[in-house]
């Protein structure tokens, strides 16, 4: 191995190592501010894992020594910083956070004639309002109150089970509704069945059905045989107290009578619904959410159809 030739002034230092005479080790040193990114680096390193989790160890982690404050149901909670707690306190103390809030408290104190004429007060119940149904109503109610046939009733028309006032939607979150029709499988022997379902059609403006048939079919539903005016009313129309639907308007919750192909299938579908009888339950709210949050979901819910 030679000896390598010395360094020109002002050329690239080398280690001193030399092969095959003229393959030489070079010496660059990294740039000074490279070096003092790197350093620095390291420093803020070991200043997070001190200040925020960072490392697992067994089954926990590292807390760190910062915190979060924020509230919850009126009381301080303090706990090692994480993003759950940081987005629980930025929700508490923001700008729009603490903005949102005093509309709630105007909301809280308005009427609801006030709210649904005001279009400010209108405008931020839609937007609050959409959070909370999508939290608490859509899994059932779906998107937009749409309902499904047979399961959960349409929140977006104007066909009301227990009442569509305002006050009658704030009734039905905060305590809930039962919904309760007997099955007829025991009273009706199949002629009855056919008959009363046949009355049904008729009512809800189905042509096709035997005017006999309808006929024997409108006395049960009015007669002590069926009874089924005490809950329908007469002629069918409904009664809000008992969340007994209208007959009468072609509106179906249940099963889907306009969808069906004939008048044989829709005359199936009633009585299946005779037969078996209804039972559905929507859960109180009361304790779950605050009356303001009710409030305003009730508004929402109300517009939702146009109301009453």
């Amino acid at each position: 191995m030679s000896k390598p030739s010395e360094n020109k002034q002002g050329a690239v230092q080398t280690t001193g190592h030399a092969w095959d005479g003229d393959l030489q080790e070079y010496n660059n040193p990294l740039p000074r501010w490279w070096l003092w990114g790197f350093y620095a680096t390291v420093v803020f390193a070991v200043v997070y894992w001190f200040l925020y989790p960072a490392w697992p160890i067994g089954g926990t982690f590292t807390k760190g020594f910062a915190t979060v404050t924020y509230e919850v149901n009126g009381e301080e909670r303090t706990t090692h910083w994480n993003t759950r707690a940081l987005l629980m306190r930025d929700m508490q103390t923001s700008p729009a956070a603490v903005r949102q809030r005093e509309f709630l408290e105007v909301i809280a104190e308005a009427t609801y004639d006030d709210i649904l004429r005001d279009p400010d007060k209108i405008s931020f119940v839609r937007s609050y309002a959409h959070g909370v149904f999508g939290d608490f109503c859509a899994t059932c109610h779906q998107a937009g109150g749409a309902g499904i046939i047979g399961l959960y009733p349409t929140l977006a028309d104007d066909d009301w089970l227990w009442g569509g006032t305002v006050e009658r939607i704030e009734e039905s979150i905060r305590e809930g509704r039962l919904g309760y029709m007997p099955p007829f499988r025991e009273t009706f022997d199949a002629e009855q069945l056919r008959a009363v379902s046949a009355y049904v059609l008729d009512i809800a403006g189905y042509d096709g059905g035997d005017e006999d048939e309808i006929r024997r079919g409108e006395a049960i539903f009015n007669g002590t045989d069926g009874g089924c005016f005490q809950c329908h009313d007469t002629g069918g129309t409904g009664r809000i107290s008992q969340g007994a639907p209208n007959l009468t308007n072609n509106i179906w919750q249940i099963v889907d009578v306009a969808g069906a192909a004939s008048y044989e299938a829709r005359l199936a579908l009633v009585q299946s619904v005779v037969r078996n009888g209804v039972q559905r339950e929507m859960p109180a709210f009361g304790e779950r959410l605050s009356p303001t949050e009710i409030k305003v979901l009730a508004a929402y819910v109300h517009q939702l159809g146009g109301g009453q």
